[in-house]
This record gives C-alpha cells, structure tokens and sequence, in this order.
C-alpha cells in the first residue's frame, strides 16, 4: 500500500513512516505543510494519505480542509485524520459525505502501533475508523429520543466498535461474546434503524453514519 504523511512535526512525521515502512508500507511522500500535501496526493495517487489536522501555514484546520478537498477531488484515496485533542466536529465534518475509507484518530494512537496500523490498512481498503474517545464522547451525548433509543444496550455496544470499525470477529473478542452473536446483532440493528437490505458493508456504513448524525444533535 502507498501512503502519503502530512504532518509539520518532522520528528513525528519521520517516526510514522519509518513504523509503516517496517510494516510493509511504501511511504511515497511526505508534507509539510497543506499546499505541500494536496501537490504530493494528486502527483502520487496514493493509497491513503495520513493527514495532520493542524497544519501550517495558519496552524488551523488547514489538514481537514485539504483531507476535505482530497475526498472530492480523489475519493478512491483513503484518508486519515490525526488530532492532538478530541475534536468531534472535524471529524463530523470529515465524515458528511460518507464514511468509505476516512478515519480520525487521536495521535496518541500512534504509539499503540498495531493498532494504529491496522487503522491505516482499513482506511486504505475503503473502511472507517473513528477513535474510541470521539466515540465515547459522541454516545455520551446521544439524545434519548433518537434513532439509538430502540436499540438495547448491546446493541449500542456493538454499533460504538462498528464506528471504530471493528470487525465483527475483533467485536465478539472485545465483548467476549461469539461471533455469530454479532452477527444477530448487527442484522438487529439494521432492522431497528430501517437500513434496506443490499451490500453489508455498505449497511454497516449507514448504520455508523445513523449514529454520528444522532450523536450530534
């Protein structure tokens, strides 16, 4: 997988790629800054690009913006958001046109290498990843008369690791309960949101966005 990192912290910037580069990646490029980064994606093609959210030259959302610009110039590129703080509304704003290959997660993360590692292999093949804090924090503030409200606790728990974009395997260990179980779930929690039948994976994109939006409010 080719990867392009956007991040003005050289030492971080050069710790990242050297983890992807021992796990197999191709880093093709790396940027400073915004304008640097969008020269470099649309000269490169990469698979996905790892995109600091903070970005010179105004030390602003110059990293969304451009993560944003990406998504509607290349949507075939995954894109990778990481923040210093739990920031939901960037990465509500990130996830509006769809969640099919976008994650955001907070750089602490990248030192729990496996895991952030299996986070870029996602976003790379189309699959989202939402940091467990963004998570948490957006079930916290769920209204109780929303679309959720129907769903029993396990149900909730399921969905949260769903917009983490766990599998359903990696779900039953988290919750230590069999795979098929998730499965049942997962077919519940369709059924409760009114998500038409069709592709899986596209449902499970639905049911995800259906919890942002509900959190949101």
């Amino acid at each position: 997988m080719r990867v392009v990192i956007a991040e003005d912290s050289v030492l971080l910037r050069e710790g990242i790629a050297r983890l992807l580069v021992e796990a197999g990646f191709d880093v093709v490029a790396q940027a400073g800054d915004a304008e640097d980064l969008l020269r470099k994606t649309r000269a490169h093609r990469p698979d996905v690009a790892i995109i600091d959210i903070r970005m010179p030259p105004g030390a602003g959302n110059e990293g969304l913006v451009a993560a944003r610009q990406i998504r509607e110039e290349l949507p075939q590129i995954g894109v990778l958001i990481l923040s210093q703080y739990v920031e939901e509304h960037y990465a509500l704003q990130l996830l509006e046109h769809g969640t099919e290959g976008v994650g955001y997660l907070l750089k602490d993360r990248v030192s729990e290498i496996d895991r952030f590692i299996d986070a870029v292999r996602s976003v790379a093949r189309g699959g989202s990843v939402l940091d467990p804090q963004v998570v948490a924090l957006m079930l916290g503030r769920a209204r109780a008369d929303g679309p959720l409200d129907q769903l029993t606790p396990r149900e909730r728990d399921v969905l949260v690791q769903m917009a983490e974009g766990a599998t359903n395997n990696a779900i039953a260990r988290t919750l230590v309960i069999t795979e098929r179980a998730v499965e049942r779930h997962v077919t519940s929690i369709f059924q409760k949101l009114g998500l038409p039948a069709g592709e899986d994976g596209h449902r499970r994109v639905l049911a995800v966005l259906t919890y942002l939006r509900a959190s949101d409010r």
